[in-house]
């Protein structure tokens, strides 16, 4: 009888080839002392060899699968396809590019057993940033913008370096770019939020999916539906059957 996982790891890739079997690799290390695991790539639309780069992988891997998507459908919908797919009560999901340590997965695992069923989400929060000094400035300035008018007491939401109940994350509202708001949208549902330091490192190999106009200027639309979002929440009442 199989073991079901105790933890499905969402990886969210799009024209990573090279970077896939180095980080299975890394992902099998650091989570086979765990316990049982499952590794769910989504692979987003890839023209390139990612398809058949999983598929050699997995032939020797029974706990890796791949979830593909026809055409690119963006990273929020590809961890969304990931998480629904996946068979574990608890998620870690972790970009495609090799800059997540997957070193760090059990300190993720360790500060939401620490931090209890009220803890909806443990984020990564990067430090030693690797990536070129005009992506940290973008990063920067939609940071400020973002806490300015969400107040989610989260300094890197766009960290993709994230751990939380498979339950919990089902239950948000689903839009494009959810991955960048989920400290916000978590904290709405009335639960608490962790966080773990991750030291950054220079992507394997490849170069990155996105841009300035994806990082920032599209961004302050769905920030606005956020805000909208939490302020048109309201508490569910605690319905108790009367005694007569």
């Amino acid at each position: 009888m199989t073991v079901p996982p105790a933890v499905s790891v969402v990886v969210p890739v799009r024209n990573e080839a090279g970077n896939i079997e180095p980080l299975v690799t890394e992902i099998e290390r650091a989570l086979t002392p765990t316990g049982p695991f499952e590794i769910v790539y989504v692979n987003d639309g890839s023209t390139d060899r990612t398809a058949l780069e999983l598929a050699r992988l997995s032939a020797t891997r029974p706990w890796l699968r791949e979830v593909q998507h026809a055409q690119s459908c963006g990273q929020s919908a590809a961890v969304r396809s990931g998480v629904r797919a996946a068979h574990a009560p608890v998620i870690i999901t972790l970009d495609g590019d090799g800059q997540n340590d997957p070193s760090f997965m059990p300190a993720f695992l360790a500060r939401l057993a620490e931090a209890g069923p009220q803890c909806g989400l443990v984020q990564g929060q990067r430090v030693g940033r690797k990536d070129t000094g005009f992506k940290r400035f973008q990063s920067r300035i939609a940071n400020r913008i973002r806490a300015a008018v969400l107040n989610d007491g989260t300094r890197d939401t766009g960290c993709g370096f994230k751990c939380f109940p498979r339950d919990a994350y089902l239950a948000l509202p689903y839009f494009d770019a959810l991955h960048r708001f989920m400290p916000a949208l978590i904290r709405r549902e009335g639960l608490e939020i962790a966080y773990v330091d991750v030291v950054d490192r220079p992507r394997l190999t490849g170069v990155s999916n996105y841009g300035f106009f994806d990082r920032l200027w599209v961004g302050i639309v769905d920030l606005m539906g956020v805000r909208w979002l939490i302020n048109r929440r309201k508490r569910v009442p605690v319905a108790t059957e009367a005694i007569r």
